[in-house]
């Protein structure tokens, strides 16, 4: 019996040893990766076991581990996403993706450059467009796809040419120069020089756009940052605004294989009504009763030797092609948990409306990997891209303003064989419009970016990393001028030429940094210091042939008998940077975000070439108090935030501080070229910011108001010099101070949100105000006939109309200081060309398989009169004119009066107009196939798409393009595009 219940003892106490010792032994390492949607990690993210207070939270790659049994569950929960529960069981690493609530602010990412933010918490004012918005338009370059959907953004397209430079504005134009507005650019943590290069083809009034070269489709999202909390971290080079361009990454499971191609066609977006031949003829017959003078075939070859009956509608011979467009795209992504990978490729073509063979092509290609070590400690993240354009011109850059001025029955353009056709042009002492047509430039550029980012927590909050990142940009281009494109008559004053420009620009960049996260009870301390050390290499060289032989030697300059070497430039820039940030928040409550850069700049002397910058952003979100949960229950969300900040620019030339030489064209000589000032430093940018932030509705509606003030100053300019100095101006600092500041308001909506039917809509508006406020002696500046103190900088001088003269019946202009002739002392009207208001309505819709997404963009403001030509004795506007003369007009007349009336009227403030618009920028219609049929041949998705840009214009202005209503109203920058598409996915 004794034996007995010793056993029974035994047994017992073994059973309840076992009980105890089982979890104890059943405990494991636990990892895992938490991402959002998009597959993006999120740093911060609570996971705790369930009914316990054992718990982590993920670190700035998304990653967590902890120690947990296998009848554990983890409660992963973090603000603005749904929360999970996930039994553990024998499961010891975990991929998480979180589901964010119903468009919550908390779980809208947003990429602030050196570090990442929520949309809940930032202090600063930063704008982002997703993957989903660009990838819908058929653009070339990423810039386009910005156009309407951001406030305080102005995207103007100046050119229907693709690979040509848009106008990119954030909050307006600070610099008194064009070429010192232009914002920093970073794409993946790299610096990217966006200034557009140089060339000899059409593109040379916008420039060509480096970031043509990259792909629109390989991009996740491009977020904008606009005040001086968001831009200050970058310090010199965030006064213009910075934008940030994030390649998409690899994802992880099994290896996914995405295809898109688009096929469709562009076209000129409008026409205007010109006059027909006898509506013409007799403006012209009539102009000859008035003066008594009878026609003949020098004054009147129109009438008398040009055929009556020809009736050509030059729009159509000029513009009315379509160009076609295709796009194709492929990327292979995957991954395990610890190795992610994507490799992407890219093919566009697009064709010209202009006659000819121009064509515009690119070729991109990436590839991203991203690593991190089974301790979660070591991070590696790569990222090499690569693109190709080939742009094709041909001599068209002057012909579209020529197009409005060809009378109706001009001869023809070309001979049966192709050659231009001069015979009857020179007859009458004038040249084919066409001239220069056979002209053509080839453009090749070649763009590499590559960013290697490497990461090691040292400790707990601690992470050490550097980021390593290299550009190399190299254009090339050749542009053929074969004599035939040119008066045969003047044969022995021409020759076949080419002109060749190559331009490359090398960069690297080094940014070593120490980043530092805890959360100490409700105090949250996120902090980060670290340095920038950049070179960047620029050479230009540009050589002229002439005198080849025969046409088919254009281009090789062995063949030329004359080189004439027309550029070459060099430029070193180095620049260097300390940078630091301290973020501080109370229970998620109150938001402080403090930043400091000292920055170092080789482009001024050695006294002058540090700065130091920095900005101090706060944000209260209100509703997180009780006492406002309680009284307003519908207001979600509720956040005041402001910043202010001093930003800089360095935004002018290498070595301006420097005396420079050219040798003189005899032996041993030097004469100067340009005088030295070591003395002129950085330009100011002090920045003033207040919002408000509100969500209604748990969060369906939601609303931000912005109030922004910047001042620039310290402007960098050219000095005016006495013409004794032999110099007109040298580089220095002016007190010239620029402000720019407005309201800015974003809507959003979940208007409808059922299992069928999806609507969400987005709204923003920009109401601007652009001002010189001060300039001293601005009347002794090369600025006084362009500039007013107390305008805007984008204005038109003008002179004062009068009215018709009633002894002369011309139109009449006032002389302001009476000294008898017309200068720019008597331009005494100031028009302002600036947008009153813009902006843009996002929709999209859904209803089961099918999507609908819209973009409605529009502007207040005004314009130049389309061809207002009333009077002039060639008119070809078919409005207006078919009664000939009235109040409104001047005699229709052949005298130099009647002509010099005309010309002094076009720049009055009469032929402005109204030229607001609302346009219906983009469409797209999409419907996704069910998967069930799919997934037995291998499909995992397929969508069918139809997509449109720039479809329609809602204006009153009578011109070819509201949005480009400058000169005589015939300039256009978008054209109308129709693609069609599938998207396949395995």
């Amino acid at each position: 019996m004794k034996i007995l219940f010793r056993q029974c003892l035994r047994g017992s106490i073994y059973l309840l040893l076992s009980s105890f010792a089982l979890p104890i032994h059943a405990q494991v390492s636990v990892s895992g990766l938490i991402t959002d949607s998009s597959n993006m990690p999120i740093p911060g993210v609570n996971i705790l076991l369930k009914n316990t207070t054992t718990g982590t939270t993920t670190n700035f790659e998304g990653r967590f581990k902890l120690e947990a049994s296998p009848s554990d569950t983890l409660v992963v929960s973090y603000i603005g996403f749904k929360t999970q529960e996930l039994a553990v069981r024998e499961q010891v690493f975990f991929t998480i993706n979180l589901t964010p609530e119903a468009n919550t602010l908390a779980a809208v990412l947003i990429n602030a450059g050196y570090y990442t933010t929520t949309d809940r918490e930032r202090t600063g004012s930063i704008a982002k467009v997703t993957a989903k918005e660009i990838e819908l338009q058929p653009v070339v370059s990423p810039l386009q796809a910005l156009q309407g959907r951001m406030a305080g953004v102005e995207v103007i397209s100046n050119s229907t040419l693709p690979g040509a430079a848009p106008t990119i504005r954030i909050r307006g134009q600070n610099s008194l120069r064009p070429n010192g507005n232009y914002p920093l650019y970073i794409i993946d943590g790299v610096p990217f020089n966006s200034t557009p290069l140089e060339t000899n083809s059409t593109l040379s009034f916008t420039g060509i756009d480096p970031l043509s070269t990259i792909n629109p489709a390989d991009i996740k999202s491009i977020e904008v940052l606009k005040d001086a909390d968001a831009t200050a971290i970058y310090g010199s080079r965030g006064a213009n605004g910075v934008v940030l361009i994030t390649t998409k990454k690899g994802t992880t499971g099994e290896t996914t294989v995405q295809a898109r191609i688009r096929s469709g066609f562009s076209e000129a977006p409008n026409r205007i009504d010109l006059l027909k031949t006898s509506e013409y003829l007799k403006i012209r017959q009539k102009a000859f009763e008035n003066d008594g003078i009878v026609p003949n075939e020098n004054n009147a070859y129109d009438l008398l030797v040009w055929n009556q009956n020809r009736n050509t509608d030059w729009q159509e011979k000029f513009f009315g092609k379509q160009a076609g467009f295709t796009q194709a795209n492929l990327s292979i992504s995957g991954g395990s948990s610890t190795t992610r990978y994507r490799v992407n490729g890219s093919y566009l073509k697009q064709g010209s409306i202009y006659p000819g063979s121009a064509s515009f092509q690119k070729a991109t290609g990436s590839v991203q990997l991203n690593h991190l070590s089974k301790d979660n400690k070591f991070s590696l993240n790569m990222a090499i891209t690569y693109g190709a354009d080939k742009n094709h011109t041909v001599g068209i850059g002057s012909l579209i303003p020529q197009v409005f001025s060809l009378a109706p029955n001009a001869p023809k353009i070309f001979n049966e064989d192709g050659s231009l056709h001069w015979e009857e042009w020179s007859e009458v002492g004038k040249e084919n419009p066409f001239q220069g047509y056979l002209n053509t430039s080839d453009i090749k550029i070649h763009n590499t970016l590559a960013n290697l980012n490497l990461s090691y927590r040292l400790m707990k909050g601690f992470k050490l990393s550097s980021n390593f990142g290299y550009t190399h940009l190299n254009s090339n281009e050749l542009t053929k001028r074969p004599k035939e494109s040119y008066n045969p008559q003047y044969k022995e004053f021409i020759d076949h030429e080419s002109a060749h420009l190559q331009g490359e620009s090398t960069s690297w960049i080094i940014e070593p940094q120490l980043s530092y996260q805890e959360n100490i009870e409700k105090l949250g301390i996120k902090a980060l210091i670290g340095a920038t050390l950049q070179e960047q290499l620029n050479l230009q060289t540009g050589v002229t042939g002439t005198g080849y032989a025969t046409r088919s030697m254009i281009g090789n300059l062995a063949a030329a008998t004359n080189l004439s070497r027309g550029l070459h430039q060099e430029a070193n820039y180095r620049y260097m940077a300390f940078f630091s940030r301290l973020g501080l928040d109370w229970d998620k409550k109150y938001f402080i975000n403090l930043t400091g850069r000292r920055d170092g700049s080789s482009r001024f002397g050695p006294d002058k070439r540090f700065a130091n910058f920095g900005a101090i952003g706060a944000a209260w979100i209100f509703t997180e108090e009780v006492w406002v949960i309680k009284k307003i229950p519908w207001l979600s969300f509720g956040k005041l935030r402001g910043s202010y900040g001093i930003t800089g620019s360095d935004q002018i030339g290498d070595y301006g501080y420097l005396d420079s030489y050219v040798a003189t064209v005899g032996p041993g000589g030097l004469y100067p070229t340009q005088l030295a000032n070591p003395n002129y430093s950085w330009e100011v940018n002090k920045k003033l910011e207040a919002a408000v932030q509100l969500g209604f509705f748990k969060d369906r509606l939601q609303l931000n108001v912005s109030y922004y003030k910047n001042r620039s100053s310290n402007q960098l300019v050219g000095y005016s010099l006495p013409s004794i100095t032999g110099f007109t101006s040298v580089q220095a600092n002016l007190p010239a101070t620029v402000e720019n500041r407005g309201w800015e308001i974003e809507a959003y909506a979940k208007v409808i949100n059922t299992d069928d039917w999806k609507w969400q809509s987005t709204l923003n508006f920009t109401l601007p105000k652009n001002e010189l406020v001060n300039y001293p002696n601005i009347e002794q500046s090369p600025y006084a006939n362009s500039y007013r103190v107390g305008e805007p900088l984008n204005i038109a001088l003008l002179y004062q109309y009068e009215g018709i003269n009633p002894k002369t019946g011309y139109y009449q202009i006032t002389d302001v200081n009476d000294d008898g002739r017309l200068d720019y002392e008597d331009r005494v009207v100031v028009k302002d060309r600036n947008s009153k208001f813009y902006g843009g309505w996002q929709n999209t819709l859904q209803y089961k398989n099918f999507d609908i997404q819209f973009l409605l963009q529009f502007a207040k403001k005004e314009g130049e009169f389309a061809l207002f030509d009333a009077g002039r004795v060639g008119a070809l506007r078919q409005e207006d004119y078919i009664g000939l003369e009235g109040d409104k007009f001047q005699t229709i007349s052949t005298q130099l009066d009647a002509i010099r009336g005309y010309s002094n009227l076009i720049q009055t403030s009469l032929p402005y107009t109204d030229a607001s618009y609302i346009r219906l920028k983009s469409f797209a219609l999409s419907y996704s196939i069910p998967n069930t049929p799919l997934q037995k041949i291998g499909i995992k998705n397929c969508k069918l798409f139809v997509q449109g840009q720039n479809l329609f214009t809602l204006s009153n202005y009578r011109g070819m393009d509201p949005e480009m209503a400058k000169g005589q109203g015939t300039a256009f920058g978008a054209l109308r595009t129709f693609t069609t598409g599938i998207e396949v996915k395995f």
